[in-house]
């Protein structure tokens, strides 16, 4: 906020001419950018009343977050998940690759639809006890998480903490264009999988190669007992499969959105306690410790909403867009939407949150795209695959460090384990992006 501010003192003020699209959203129109002849300098209590009205402007995604942070909570304490875990190793036990697959790609889909992220730090243990258990290492089990964790946030089919939000801001339907998602799930994940099982088949071959050889502090003999599959653990996740499907049906056929998708996950956190039998007092206390949970999330939201102001009332909004755009536009439609890629990817460093990153580029990216000759869609593309992608390797991302630091695993061992995976996965998206632009999605 205030690198935004100060830019507001050194950068011309300036503004494209937009138009209203067959969309009924506003575009902004190539080459006509005009640097305004004079210029306002805004009062460096700036930062501090800009944020009221972020908060104000971006409320009802602030209290989507909260309350999908409580019903989550709610899913969370009836023993549901981790019961479905327990299913999983009592079924495939003895096939370690049809196991540790089904556990990446649940991995995935529970990131990619539910944008769950910080409830996975728990099973960092118990996948590690896991996969002693069947003679692989820590990474192994981490890779499983984490691999599967950030490839759900980079194909984010219906993520409540990204795609909605940066569809919001880029004025898209909300889960528009969610088939080549699902397209590209597959290729993406499987990519993942190859790397993580071709690191586990050496290591079993040559235990020596581990990357953790020589540490000993891995928990190889901790265990972990699952709870049991009771009926109504199988209710609570019938109907949490329910609501999802009864967003994507609302959203598509009524238009739904973050009001009527923050009551359905009211609902489905009351129903999922009171089938559970946890009682009504556990219930509202489960719901109130899984909202704050959120709460850094949430006010990150504010507070990222709050730089996209400070540049709109300094009128340098558009004048970074045009800075930006400029060379994009000279690479034509695909390597523009490559760079975005590798744009989204670096801010990712800094800007671990994937909603408050969303709230911080999307409004750059969103008519940078009308300059380039890129639809929203990929632009909105681009953002999910390199939040997703770095969230698997950048040290400032919390809920990587947390897990690495549950299965004792150092940093820079990680790092050598998950970067040749990213050059991969980058290369991957690279190619999905520029194929996204030749057929025109939108």
């Amino acid at each position: 906020m205030a690198a935004a501010l100060v830019l507001t003192w050194i950068l011309p003020s300036g503004g494209f001419e937009s138009v209203v699209n067959e969309y009924g959203r506003d575009v902004v129109v190539p080459g006509s950018f005009q640097a305004y002849e004079t210029k306002e300098y805004l009062p460096p209590t700036s930062l501090f009343t800009v944020v009221p009205r972020a908060f104000a402007d971006a409320q009802g995604i602030i209290f989507f977050v909260l309350i999908i942070g409580g019903a989550l909570a709610i899913v969370r304490e009836t023993g549901a998940i981790d019961a479905l875990l327990g299913k999983l190793v009592t079924n495939f036990g003895n096939q370690p690759i049809p196991l540790l697959f089904l556990t990446m790609v649940a991995f995935a889909a529970a990131s990619a639809t539910l944008g769950m992220a910080e409830e996975y730090i728990p099973f960092a243990i118990i996948l590690v006890a896991l996969c002693a258990a069947l003679k692989m290492d820590a990474i192994t089990a981490i890779g499983t998480m984490v691999v599967g964790y950030g490839i759900g946030y980079g194909i984010a089919v219906m993520n409540p903490f990204t795609l909605l939000v940066a569809q919001d801001v880029a004025g898209l339907q909300p889960l528009s264009g969610m088939w080549y998602r699902l397209v590209i799930a597959g290729p993406l994940l499987a990519i993942g999988f190859h790397h993580v099982w071709k690191y586990t088949k050496m290591v079993q071959n040559k235990p020596e190669t581990s990357l953790l050889q020589g540490f000993d502090d891995q928990k190889d003999n901790e265990s972990f007992d699952f709870p049991e599959m009771t009926g109504k653990r199988k209710a609570v996740l019938w109907i949490t499969l329910l609501v999802l499907a009864a967003l994507v049906f609302g959203i598509a056929r009524y238009d739904w959105y973050l009001i009527e998708l923050g009551g359905m996950f009211l609902a489905l956190a009351v129903i999922a306690g009171l089938i559970s039998g946890i009682g009504v007092n556990k219930t509202a206390s489960t719901f109130g410790k899984g909202a704050a949970e959120l709460t850094g999330t949430a006010l990150l939201i504010g507070f990222a909403r709050s730089i996209a102001l400070i540049m709109e009332d300094g009128e340098i909004l558009h004048t970074v867009v045009n800075a930006l755009a400029a060379p994009l536009s000279l690479a034509g439609a695909e390597l523009a939407a490559v760079g975005m890629l590798f744009i989204q990817s670096i801010l990712n460093f800094f800007i671990p949150s994937g909603s408050g990153q969303a709230l911080v580029t999307m409004p750059l990216m969103a008519p940078i795209s009308d300059l380039t000759g890129v639809s929203r869609q990929v632009a909105v593309l681009a953002f999910q695959m390199g939040d997703g992608l770095m969230n698997m390797i950048v040290p400032t991302n919390p809920v990587l460090m947390g897990i690495l630091g549950l299965a004792a695993i150092p940093y820079d061992k990680w790092f050598w384990f998950i970067f040749p995976l990213i050059i991969k996965l980058i290369i991957a998206c690279s190619i999905a992006l520029a194929v996204a632009v030749w057929i025109g999605y939108s």
